[in-house]
């Protein structure tokens, strides 16, 4: 069985002293591959002496492979570790992100326009019709990014300060696939009413609001609180952004194998924030029979008396035949199983008793459902949330383009309309001749997915009813 592989979320850089003769850049280089460690870079930084002072660069499997790597490089004669630096925590030293003027602000005529006393004109202008303010401001182009930082990544209630780094990634995201200006707003407060009056009381300056890493199920609440209330987009991205990407990955996989939406069993593991609207956009692009598991087993439209009204809705349509049991009783026979769930939730048995061509979305991160080593030949298509593996589900494929389409149509709401066309526009970006078991996802880095996406999102959002802009 392969062990999981080297990735760059553990790289780090070790500068040494190395003794200056024959074979000794080789001796560093034999002990990080006998240790499994991937190298990348060798720069020299300096000569002193008989010494060449050099940056290594290594990727680990995670941090405790890296100190292993490290202690047996220290080990070798001839070698002074200098110091070792984490490349990811040097990434983030003072921030990601920062606000940047469109216009310089280096003459008198430029401050009198940009500042006093030339923008009370424009502040005027917005008072007579606030509608100007889509126009003559930063609002038609900015979003809020807001969590309590209850449900962080697959870390859990860490708080709105460790919950930063994720959301100025998220900004940056939004700028560099979008060109979106977004703003990292975190919460000092699980109170959903207070979360909801914040995001109110914030709302003039944003045209949308992406809630991120707010724990369910309070999450349904605050989505649908301030969907109700306010006449700007709001969209969960852990939720819709999840789904529209599954859904999309979905669409490709079952070319691969020869398979229809209708009629496949799809078995979604973890029915929380993602499960829920990933079982939603499933149905509602037609999957017929879907089995939603919990962790008490397969929800049954008969028994809903202790779950939250959002898990009462999944087992109320789907399920059909009301089937009862566990996971390996829902996947029997099952084409397609999503789990959105956490890591080693998914036994090797639950795919070795699924139909021929078996699909299988582990999606947790950063530890899968089912690693895929464990899987490789049980199942045809196998696809991930991590980046290290073939077919990465990523939010970021659905995200910047659906916003981008919902601010260019100044949309008051993203629908199910919009969202479904934001995964078919993601899957439509493969062509039928390049879709296979190892692509059924397009890369977060194909630049044609944010504009389909967008295009798609905006000509929904005008046929749906909710574009407020002239197509």
């Amino acid at each position: 069985m392969s062990e999981i592989q080297p990735s760059v979320s553990y790289s780090f850089t070790i500068r040494m002293a190395i003794e200056n003769k024959p074979g000794m850049l080789a001796k560093v280089l034999n002990v990080i591959a006998e240790h499994r460690g991937d190298p990348g870079g060798v720069d020299v930084v300096a000569v002193e002496g008989k010494f060449k002072v050099r940056d290594i660069t290594v990727s680990a499997r995670d941090a405790r492979h890296s100190r292993e790597i490290v202690e047996a490089v220290k080990l070798i004669d001839g070698i002074e570790v200098r110091y070792v630096s984490d490349r990811v925590f040097l990434l983030h030293i003072n921030g990601k992100i920062s606000i940047k003027n469109k216009v310089p602000v280096d003459t008198r005529d430029t401050l009198s326009m940009a500042y006093t006393p030339g923008v009370a004109r424009i502040c005027k202008a917005i008072a007579r019709d606030k509608d100007n303010v889509h126009s003559l401001t930063i609002k038609q182009n900015s979003i809020a990014v807001v969590t309590d930082g209850t449900a962080v990544l697959g870390l859990g209630d860490i708080g709105p300060e460790a919950a930063m780094p994720v959301m100025e990634g998220k900004a940056m995201l939004f700028k560099e696939f979008a060109d979106i200006d977004a703003y990292p707003i975190c919460l000092s407060t699980k109170s959903a009413d207070e979360i909801v009056q914040t995001v109110k009381n914030i709302s003039p300056g944003f045209g949308g609001i992406n809630l991120e890493d707010i724990g369910a199920p309070k999450c349904f609440e605050i989505e649908h609180r301030l969907k109700e209330e306010l006449d700007i987009p709001v969209f969960h991205d852990d939720q819709h952004g999840t789904a529209v990407v599954a859904l999309a990955a979905t669409i490709n996989a079952l070319k691969v194998v020869g398979k229809s939406l209708q009629d496949i069993r799809v078995v979604v593991v973890g029915i929380g924030a993602a499960g829920s609207a990933i079982s939603r956009i499933l149905l509602e692009a037609g999957v017929k029979e879907l089995l939603p598991v919990d962790i008490d087993g397969i929800l049954n439209r008969d028994d809903t008396d202790h779950l939250d009204e959002n898990k009462k809705w999944v087992a109320e349509n789907a399920n059909q035949q009301k089937l009862t049991g566990g996971l390996l009783d829902a996947t029997k026979g099952a084409d397609l199983i999503i789990g959105v769930s956490g890591p080693d939730t998914i036994p090797v048995e639950a795919v070795e008793q699924m139909a021929e061509d078996a699909i299988i979305f582990a999606m947790a991160n950063p530890d899968p459902e089912i690693r895929p080593e464990k899987i490789q030949g049980k199942a045809r298509i196998i696809a991930t949330g991590r980046s290290d593996y073939p077919n990465q589900i990523n939010n970021v494929l659905a995200f910047p383009g659906i916003f981008r389409g919902a601010l260019d149509a100044r949309a008051s709401d993203i629908n199910e309309e919009m969202k479904l066309a934001a995964a078919y526009a993601i899957a439509n970006c493969i062509g039928e001749d390049e879709v296979g078991e190892e692509y059924i996802i397009p890369s977060v880095f194909n630049k044609k997915v944010v504009r389909e996406v967008a295009k798609a999102v905006k000509e929904a959002a005008f046929e749906s009813g909710v574009a407020k802009r002239t197509p």
